[in-house]
Parts: C-alpha cells; sequence; structure tokens
C-alpha cells in the first residue's frame, strides 16, 4: 500500500510540474497582451473622487496627513482619523481650504475594535456612503530580538499594525460593496526585504500582504484593494535631524561616516498612492528604485541575505545609536 502511494506520489510530481510549464509558455504571450492593454486603460481612465468619501486612518500626521490632502484636492468629502485631536482639527482646517466640501475628524484608537465600528458607524451615518478606505494607521519598532527583555512589550505593534487595518475593513465591507468601494493598506517595502532588527515591525506588514491578497480573492469585483510596499518615505518616524533636503542620514559604524538614503516626500508619496487607488492598481511602491532590491531579493535570496547581515545590520545599529541620542 505504501508502495503504491509512493509510486502515485512521484507519478504526481513528474507529471504536474511540465503540465503547468507547458500551460504558462502557452498563456504567457495572451497575459503580456492583456496586461499592456490595462495598463494602457489605467493610464486614462482614473476615478473621478468629487463627492466621494473617503475614511482615512492614521491622518494626523506625515503620509496620512498628505492623503487627506490629496483627496481634498479632487474635491472628496473625507473622514480623518487619529489618537491627536488638536492636529486632526489642524488638518481638517487645511483640507478644507484645499477643496474638500465636508471634513470630519474623528478620534479613535484602530487597535479597539469598538473605537473601529464607532467611526465606520459615524462616517456613514454622517454621508450616507462611503467610497474609499484608507488603512494608513501604523507604529515601527527597531529593536533586534537579542535585545528583547519582555517580548509582551512588542503586541502593540501587531495590535496597531495588523488589527488596526483589518478591524475598519471588516466593519466597512458592506458599506464599500454598495459603492464598490476600494480598500487601501499601507504595508512596507520590509514585509519583502526582512531587513534585521525590524523582525516584529515586518512581521505585522508582512501580515497584512497576506490577508489583503486573500481579501483581494474574496472580495472581488465589488471591492478593489490596493497594497503599498513603501520604502523611505519622509514621514513622523523619520522627520527630524537625520531627514534633510530629501535624503535620510544616519549615523553608522559603516565606513565610520554617515549613510545617506534617498527620500521621497509625504506629498509626492500621498499623490502616488491615491492616483494608483483610483485607477485600481494592486501595488504601488515608493520610492520606485525599491523594486530593483525586490527582484535582488526573489533572484539572489543569498546573497540578498548576505546583504543583510553586512550592511544592513550596521545600519539599523546606526539607527538604533541615533535614536539613543536623540531620545
Amino acid at each position: 500500500m505504501a508502495s503504491n502511494y509512493y509510486f502515485f506520489h512521484t507519478l504526481t510530481t513528474l507529471l504536474i510540474s511540465p503540465l503547468v510549464l507547458g500551460t504558462l509558455c502557452v498563456i504567457f504571450p495572451f497575459f503580456c497582451i492583456f496586461r499592456i492593454v490595462l495598463f494602457l486603460y489605467r493610464l486614462v481612465v482614473s476615478e473621478n473622487m468629487k463627492g466621494k468619501v473617503v475614511l482615512i486612518t492614521g491622518a494626523s500626521s506625515g503620509i496620512g496627513e498628505e492623503l487627506a490632502y490629496e483627496y481634498a484636492r479632487r474635491g472628496s468629502s473625507i473622514v480623518i482619523v487619529a489618537r491627536r485631536e488638536e492636529q486632526l482639527q489642524k488638518v481638517a482646517e487645511k483640507a478644507m481650504c484645499l477643496g474638500s466640501p465636508d471634513v470630519l475628524s474623528i478620534r479613535a484608537d484602530v487597535s479597539n475594535v469598538d473605537d473601529c465600528k464607532r467611526l465606520v458607524d459615524q462616517t456613514v451615518n454622517h454621508f450616507g456612503r462611503l467610497d474609499h478606505l484608507v488603512n494608513n494607521a501604523g507604529i515601527t519598532s527597531l529593536c533586534s530580538i537579542n535585545d528583547v527583555t519582555d517580548i509582551t512589550k512588542f503586541t502593540s505593534v501587531m495590535d496597531i499594525n495588523f488589527w488596526g487595518s483589518v478591524y475598519p475593513t471588516y466593519f466597512a465591507i458592506p458599506h464599500l460593496k454598495k459603492t464598490r468601494g476600494k480598500v487601501f493598506v499601507n504595508s512596507s517595502s520590509v514585509a519583502i526585504l526582512h531587513p534585521p532588527s525590524l523582525s516584529f515591525y515586518t512581521a505585522s506588514k508582512a501580515a497584512l500582504i497576506g490577508f489583503y491578497e486573500t481579501m483581494r480573492l474574496e472580495l472581488a469585483p465589488e471591492i478593489s484593494i490596493t497594497i503599498a510596499t513603501l520604502g523611505f518615505t519622509d514621514s513622523e518616524i523619520t522627520r527630524g535631524k537625520h531627514l534633510k533636503d530629501g535624503v535620510l542620514q544616519v549615523e553608522s559604524e559603516l565606513a565610520n561616516n554617515v549613510v545617506v538614503l534617498p527620500v521621497i516626500s509625504s506629498s509626492d508619496c500621498a499623490k502616488s498612492i491615491v492616483s494608483a487607488i483610483c485607477r485600481k492598481k494592486r501595488y504601488i511602491t515608493e520610492p520606485k528604485y525599491f523594486w530593483v532590491l525586490f527582484f535582488a531579493k526573489t533572484v539572489c535570496p543569498r546573497a540578498f541575505e548576505w546583504f543583510n547581515r553586512t550592511f544592513m545590520s550596521k545600519l539599523c545599529t546606526g539607527a538604533l545609536q541615533s535614536q539613543a541620542k536623540k531620545a
């Protein structure tokens, strides 16, 4: 019985590989044509956001703040959510000046499921609809597992970065189906590149990709999903003495000097994100040169691991030292 099973298993393995490869060779030319047509279509066609309703979490600063301004310029009514109420009011005032017909500010903690239900309910009760849900709220964590003394202190990273997007999405789904709306989730390039000293942050962002890729299948065609895998971006995390003239400067033991990394502004990043959402793009990556790193990680995983171990580990150590000096 065991030998029959082994023979069947071996035969299946030998047949499946060439069958899949042969099928891919047949459909590949048609797939390329489809991708070209889709690309050209999305260059021309973009959703008109005038009169639409957009809910943005983590909107008190950084990318979330700029997303609010970009939607305001397009004539959308917006709901901005964060924990800092005073900062939200400033963002709301500026968004109104930029062209938003109505701005609703909601103080909420996205890691709290009741708050997430409340912010979706308030949005629909106030505007009567919801067209875009922009899950932007998140926190970072820079710490090597070797330096962790209390593992329970890192639960907030998953609570905010993962559940802080899943909760609002869950409550927004019925309303988004009515408007054939869109969901955006702000993951990160670290979910693909896996740099050292960011294990908890990486895990929370990788979980977002896994969850929303599955959601993409479950919610299509009523709801489309755009996932951001962002790299070095001018946000509240990087702002300050280490960000200057569009580059991130990190003190590092590497070559005993300062490592300079190109950074995209929050404003430019927000424009790319909103454009991607309105065109139903599956992924958006900024800065765009990060695609080269994704390709290198896929094609040469061992070489990229060496790069992470010898270069990125020292860079992260320098970032930790800079953070300690700043504190």
